[in-house]
């Protein structure tokens, strides 16, 4: 067996216990995630079956889109609901739909965040969290993320109360961190804020209309009909540029051969699916690092048999 399972993943469990799960329901151990989700956060989880754990980080790095929802008066260690709270403030004053939509619009296009204590990142091989469990505060290396789009997606025109919350979707590339998006809202507002709900609507090509939740795939498990919800590893790929080869350059690929870079993919930055004239993907290549003009294997997905 082996394919993209898309799973809709349920609140209180982290993407290793989904992982785990699914290992003792297929009876197979060479699955993998492709990217962490919170215990609190539902939604789309591509699942990486044999051979297609070759392809896990290619979906991982693809953009995402999530629903969530952002509550402003106070916020909380984790930068979440799981969180205690930190600071508290009081919304003194009526916040208008239109300040909120202008500062959406602030923080779209390339932004600049500092990852959450509480989050996997490494600083000097040690994970965030495991400082921030010892009550340990580190600085932490800023980085460079994309929000294509962001925008609110319930109808009102004011909010007010002592806290309030909104809810929005936003599209991103790898490395957001929506919780602290969540706060750089609540801090051009003037006041502490939280990241109070969330959920994945998309990773990569997968979107909740094809995944299956964990009661569905057991049952297609049992009636034996699990075959028709996996997808081929070739759509993990879909997001990437294609170079498409002939059979006998494709015995060459196999061989894992250093290739002329085509034409139209000379200033590709990005890896680069080798697959045959029906679609197979057959490798990864990248820019040759030494040598201009040519493009080398990074991965090879289908092997000489």
């Amino acid at each position: 067996m082996e394919g993209i399972l898309p799973l809709w993943k349920p609140k209180g469990l982290t993407s290793h216990d989904c992982v785990f799960r699914l290992r003792k329901i297929l009876h197979m151990k060479r699955v993998g995630h492709t990217g962490t989700l919170d215990p609190d956060v539902t939604g789309v989880l591509p699942i990486c079956l044999g051979r297609a754990t070759k392809v896990a980080e290619y979906i991982t790095d693809a953009g995402k889109e999530y629903v969530g929802e952002v509550t402003i008066g106070y916020s909380t260690t984790t930068e979440d609901r799981s969180g205690e709270k930190v600071e508290e403030k009081k919304v003194a004053e009526i916040i208008t739909r239109d300040r909120i939509e202008a500062i959406l619009r602030e923080l779209t296009g390339e932004i600049t965040q500092t990852p959450p204590m509480y989050s996997a990142v490494k600083v000097n091989g040690k994970r965030l969290y495991e400082y921030a469990r010892q009550g340990i505060v580190i600085d932490r290396p800023s980085r460079q993320v994309n929000i294509y789009s962001l925008e609110l997606i319930e109808e009102w025109q004011v909010l007010q109360g002592d806290t309030v919350s909104f809810r929005f979707k936003v599209s991103c590339s790898k490395g957001t961190y929506i919780r602290t998006l969540a706060v750089m809202i609540g801090e051009k507002l003037g006041y502490p804020a939280h990241m109070s709900d969330l959920c994945r609507t998309r990773s990569a090509a997968f979107t909740k209309q094809e995944c299956v939740t964990f009661e569905e795939l057991e049952e297609y498990v049992e009636n034996g009909k699990l075959k028709n919800f996996i997808y081929p590893l070739e759509d993990a790929l879909l997001h990437l540029p294609k170079y498409e080869i002939n059979d006998t350059l494709a015995m060459k690929v196999r061989n894992g051969t250093v290739l002329e870079t085509p034409a139209h993919l000379l200033n590709e930055q990005e890896p680069i699916v080798i697959q045959t004239t029906t679609g197979e993907a057959l490798a990864i290549y990248v820019q040759h690092p030494a040598k201009q003009g040519l493009i080398k294997p990074s991965k090879i997905l289908k092997i000489l048999e």
